[in-house]
């Protein structure tokens, strides 16, 4: 690869990126933009700005993505119901294209010949990030230097940002517990006091919930309202997708939900442990899947869910620009059209749990299951041969088997 004369680097203003901006300019002598992205870790970005600033970067972009994200990446995912390995509901996977779609974006807008992430050889960002640029940009650079450089441990990552004059705040300098991920959807840590699958991992990793223990002891009732598989309202109260997701975290923190201890298959072939905080996403998952139970038809539902551990392995493993994914989001968004109506939800000590539901659109009629009287809506007597002949291949198999036998 030939030397990049103007990199986009993924920055957060940490003292990782800080040192990747300088080793950039260094090791290529290049122009450096940054690119920061508010997806609602629930950090102040103008720290990195005023970082940037510092180290001399002239082109800064720091930019709200939140109702972006949302809308266009995690509204989408949800409507897939998607879980990977039966478990994850995928926060860190699916802010990553959004991530690199801005990147290349900015290349494009600055004249940028590369892009450059902080993500380490071992992990799956380094895949889902690069994956996605190239689809959007095949003439792109990619640059990872944690595969490049020879900063492979804390003490010469910290010798580097000193002789280069790089702040390092006070908690660098010594062992982190655990890293951390976050983004409106969820929050992720791994890592050190995490790394043995053995061990529990400690009450102070989490960070966006109360110990379900400890959550109120009156449950919460909360009602859900959703137009073509979109959650689009609280109580009654129409609110933007960015805003749902806010206030859905709020109230799964309050009562301990969305807490998951993991043991993953990454992308790259190890396994890792991970502590993720899934709060908002939790109780969406729990809500849409309340509303498809009467608006969806079971053909439909069993095919979404057969299809589900494709899609989110895809999403999981960096595929979200592939033609494969886009090919199974219009099948799930052609399956979302009747799924409207409204779900009301009981929260309590860690669970979120449907107890009604209602819309407009429902497939469900009391009048043919009811146990009373049904006024002739279906006859039982129907029932004998739809048994018989689902039946029938069956009968032929025990048959043949007893023949043999004897």
């Amino acid at each position: 690869m030939s030397a990049p004369k103007k990199v986009v680097l993924a920055y957060s203003g940490g003292l990782d990126t800080s040192i990747i901006l300088k080793w950039l300019r260094t090791e290529y002598d290049c122009e450096v933009v940054t690119f920061t992205a508010d997806l609602g870790q629930g950090e102040e970005l103008e720290p990195a700005r005023k970082k940037a600033e510092m180290m001399g970067v002239s082109e800064i972009y720091i930019e709200d993505l939140r109702e972006e994200f949302t809308r266009d990446f995690v509204f989408p995912m949800f409507r897939a119901n998607a879980l990977y390995e039966g478990l994850y509901l995928l926060g860190t996977s699916i802010a990553r294209p959004l991530i690199s779609k801005r990147l290349i974006e900015i290349a494009e807008a600055t004249g940028a010949d590369a892009v450059a992430h902080g993500a380490t050889g071992k992990g799956n960002d380094q895949v889902r990030f690069e994956l996605s640029a190239y689809a959007l940009n095949p003439d792109i650079k990619v640059i990872a230097p944690w595969r490049e450089w020879d900063l492979t441990s804390r003490t010469k990552l910290l010798d580097f940002a000193e002789r280069n004059q790089i702040p390092i705040a006070k908690d660098k300098r010594g062992e982190a517990p655990f890293s951390v991920d976050a983004n409106l959807l969820h929050t992720s840590s791994e890592g050190k006091v995490l790394e043995d699958p053995a061990d529990e991992a400690p009450d102070y990793v989490y960070q966006r919930t109360v110990h379900p223990e400890d959550a109120p002891d009156t449950p919460e009732y909360i009602e859900v309202g959703f137009e073509k598989g979109d959650a689009v309202s609280i109580n009654g109260e129409a609110m933007s997708p960015a805003t749902i997701l806010t206030r859905l975290n709020e109230l799964g923190g309050k009562h301990g939900i969305g807490r998951l201890d993991l043991v993953e298959g990454r992308f790259v072939g190890m396994k890792s442990r991970g502590i993720y905080e899934t709060p908002g996403g939790t109780i969406l998952l729990e809500a849409h899947r309340g509303i498809e139970q009467i608006t969806l038809d079971r053909g439909a539902a069993h095919l979404k869910d057969q299809i589900m551990p494709q899609y989110a392995e895809l999403i999981y493993n960096g595929f979200w620009f592939s033609p494969e994914r886009e090919m199974l989001q219009a099948l799930i968004d052609k399956s979302q059209e009747h799924v409207t109506g409204t779900v009301r939800l009981k929260l309590y000590k860690g669970l979120a749990r449907t107890v009604g539901r209602w819309s407009d659109h429902s497939l469900y009629s009391e009048e043919h299951v009811t146990f009373e009287d049904d006024a002739g809506a279906y006859d039982q007597k129907d029932a004998a041969g739809f048994i018989k002949l689902n039946a029938l291949r069956l009968r032929l198999i025990a048959m043949r088997n007893r023949r043999l036998k004897g």
